[in-house]
């Protein structure tokens, strides 16, 4: 469900769609059921869609897509014109990696840097781009035309928002992940200089007017990135077939995928299905063809659709340009460790009895040890519990805010045992506050609490003014930039303020649990204390 701006008249969207069908059905072994049809959803902001026309029952094969359909390295022709750019990276010999791989699993070894330097060489995400971009530059005369005239020629991502309307995000961490300039850069480097330089493979030589279609280098870099939010929003991960299996246990695995892998493809007709988070249809990966199973009864008139993943509304804002109610249950936020820090000091310098000022220089000192001995998270992803979507694509119960990450918790935990190391015995109301489980707790809730409220400061409104905005959207599903940014937003401030209350349910409980010892304790105990 790719939410775009494309303005094409309503008749010629219509026949760009009927010769796109006509287009997949004369693919050999390409199936498409009788009761379902491919409709303009542009009212709904959603593109293309198909519909059933009549009741489908459950497990029908809605439409088989042969994998020679499939626009990729596999079936591209350009792969016989500039062969050097479907080797990828070079392998390192058993040497280089000896060399060059240390005790840390996520290093990149220095070939692989060296390697990516290499304009030449090509992940899958640029491969593929090239891939899309020569097959557009041929016109009519490319074997996928028909599929890539219905393909958006404009975006909503926020790749392709102003300044202004990313602003309207406000304090999300999807801001710093929209990466336009890391884009543009990657696109010039990798894509406009390939076509630059290899334009007899890229342009058709049989055209008289081939030396004034050539486009300039700004008009590739635009191209490229349409193309590269074409391959975001519409790629499928075509290797499933390999591991299906084995992450079924684990519950639904998304079709779509908007990584780097080695087997990225355009596949058409599976990508005409729009997704949520509730869904009712499945893409099968098989040997020879994918197919699209309805996975419960479809009613005439209801759509199909497919699942994307447990995408948050910034992730699903980021990728495809769109937002939906059914995938707020999927909502994060990013919470700074610097907040927590600022937090956990202000709770270690209000323990009480506290005589002197805690060498925080030294504490930084100390951590910068831990750090390099271990991993040290700069932020931490707040989401809810959610169950799994059923076998039917429907998901039940409410998602709630549960708890802290563990991860957080434990780098705490390290951070108070640095601060106890750097108090010593120098001031004993706090290094004995720090060595008691229960105050620990009570300054690990605390600092937390401390910096939700201040994350949910960083936002230049307030839930409430949010909440007006999203009332007054017509059809209380957001379309426009503001209204999906103000839908994001709203989303994260949500899962602050139930995470602040966690926190306070359980500082009451530590609290209730607290007096309890209290008037348990020997009055001889007491006194002493």
């Amino acid at each position: 469900m790719p939410t775009t701006t494309d303005t094409v008249p309503v008749g010629d969207f219509e026949q760009q769609t009927h010769k796109f069908l006509e287009w997949f059905t004369s693919q050999p072994g390409a199936t498409f059921h009788k009761d379902i049809k491919l409709v303009d959803l542009r009212d709904k902001s959603a593109g293309r869609g198909i519909i059933a026309t009549a009741p489908i029952p459950a497990d029908t094969t809605l439409f088989t897509i042969p994998r020679p359909s499939i626009l990729c390295a596999a079936t591209s022709p350009l792969a016989s014109k500039l062969p050097f750019l479907f080797k990828g990276p070079a392998e390192p010999t058993v040497a280089e990696e000896t060399e060059n791989h240390t005790a840390d699993d996520d290093d990149v070894p220095a070939a692989e840097e060296d390697q990516e330097e290499d304009p030449n060489s090509q992940d899958s995400w640029t491969l593929l781009i090239l891939i899309l971009i020569h097959e557009y530059l041929q016109g009519s005369a490319s074997a996928w035309f028909p599929y890539l005239s219905v393909l958006p020629q404009k975006f909503d991502t926020p790749m392709f928002w102003t300044g202004e309307e990313l602003g309207e995000l406000q304090a999300s961490a999807l801001v710093p992940k929209v990466g336009k300039e890391e884009a543009d850069e990657m696109i010039r480097t990798k894509i406009v200089k390939v076509v630059k330089e290899n334009e007899a493979a890229f342009y058709p030589a049989d055209s008289p007017a081939a030396e004034k279609k050539k486009l300039s280098e700004e008009e590739l870099l635009a191209l490229g990135h349409r193309m590269g939010s074409a391959i975001m929003a519409y790629a499928f991960d075509l290797a499933k077939e390999d591991d299906e299996d084995e992450e079924e246990e684990d519950g639904w695995v998304e079709d779509k995928v908007a990584a780097q892998n080695d087997t990225m493809g355009m596949v058409p007709m599976a990508d005409m299905l729009n997704a949520d988070a509730v869904f009712n249809a499945h893409i099968n990966h098989g040997e020879a063809c994918l197919t699209a199973t309805s996975l419960r009864e479809i009613k005439e008139g209801e759509e199909i659709l497919n699942y994307y993943g447990p995408l948050s509304s910034a992730e699903l804002l980021r990728r495809y340009g769109y937002v939906t109610k059914n995938h707020a249950r999927y909502d994060v936020v990013e919470l700074g460790w610097e907040l927590v820090e600022g937090g956990l000091k202000e709770m270690v310098e209000g323990v009480k009895g506290r005589k002197k000022e805690v060498d925080w220089s030294k504490v930084d000192e100390l951590l910068e040890e831990e750090k390099e001995e271990g991993e040290w998270e700069d932020s931490f992803v707040l989401e809810r519990q959610s169950e799994d979507p059923d076998s039917e694509g429907q998901v039940h119960g409410e998602a709630e805010f549960l708890g802290l990450p563990e991860e957080l918790e434990e780098q705490v935990k390290v951070y108070l045992k640095v601060v106890k190391k750097v108090v010593g015995t120098g001031d004993r109301a706090v290094a004995e506050a720090l060595g008691n489980k229960v105050v620990k707790k009570e300054i690990l809730l605390g600092g937390v609490r401390k910096a939700l409220e201040e994350r949910e400061g960083q936002y230049a409104t307030s839930l409430e003014e949010d909440e007006k905005v999203l009332q007054g959207i017509e059809g209380g599903r957001p379309t426009t930039r503001k209204e999906m940014a103000v839908w994001v937003r709203a989303g994260e401030k949500r899962i602050i303020r139930e995470a602040v209350a966690w926190v306070q349910r359980e500082e009451e409980e530590l609290k209730q649990a607290k007096g309890g010892e209290e008037k348990d304790e020997p009055a001889a105990k007491k006194r002493k204390a």
